[in-house]
């Protein structure tokens, strides 16, 4: 017969929990496995008549090149010229495409903004013992200030009784008052101690 649930010790709990998130994460490995095996399958698929699709677009272009030359042999130019033109045609696009796709490379910021992210976790995460972290903010936002008012415990000892209160002015009993510069009256709590059934 199990125990019921308020009286499992914390340690069964925590042996509870690990296992059941372990068994999450092994379910969750099995499925991204499935998954992955049924995506491989589709894109090599994919990837071979792509194959195919480009190799026939090779020879189709290889063909008109030599249509495009022999077209203009039959306009009256020579072999050789018209050969050379369809081949400096195709070089200065080539050069073209070179050219484009070098300055995409020298645009690349090399993860400069992720490496910032990841320096800032890293000084969030650090121990108690190293130097505090420095909060990531921007010159344009910076940190606000912590809270240093009252807590939740500590709001109504800080109130100062009214002057003309008739408590005030005919000493009245000790937890008539809203509040004293002595201490906290007797039904209040104290604002450091924590209730007991917590």
């Amino acid at each position: 017969m199990a125990a019921p649930p308020e009286e499992e010790s914390l340690g069964a709990l925590v042996a509870q929990a690990s296992h059941h998130i372990s068994t999450l994460v092994r379910s969750e490995i099995e499925l991204a496995k499935a998954e992955l095996k049924f995506d491989a399958k589709r894109v090599g698929t994919a990837a071979g008549l792509f194959g195919v699709a480009a190799f026939m677009l090779h020879l189709c272009l290889i063909l008109a090149s030599f249509a495009i030359a022999y077209g203009l042999v039959q306009l009256g130019m020579m072999q050789w010229l018209a050969f050379t033109i369809v081949t400096v045609f195709y070089l200065v696009v080539a050069l073209l495409l070179a050219f484009v796709g070098y300055r995409r490379l020298k645009g690349l910021t090399g993860m400069k903004r992720t490496a910032r992210s990841l320096k800032g976790l890293k000084d969030v995460a650090r121990p108690d013992g190293d130097e505090p972290a420095v909060p990531l903010a921007s010159p344009s936002r910076p940190v606000p200030e912590p809270y240093r008012g009252p807590t939740a415990g500590e709001v109504g000892h800080h109130r100062v009784p009214l002057a003309g209160s008739s408590a005030a002015a005919s000493g009245g009993p000790a937890g008539t008052s809203t509040g004293s510069s002595d201490g906290p009256a007797a039904g209040d709590l104290d604002p450091g101690r924590t209730s007991p059934n917590l």
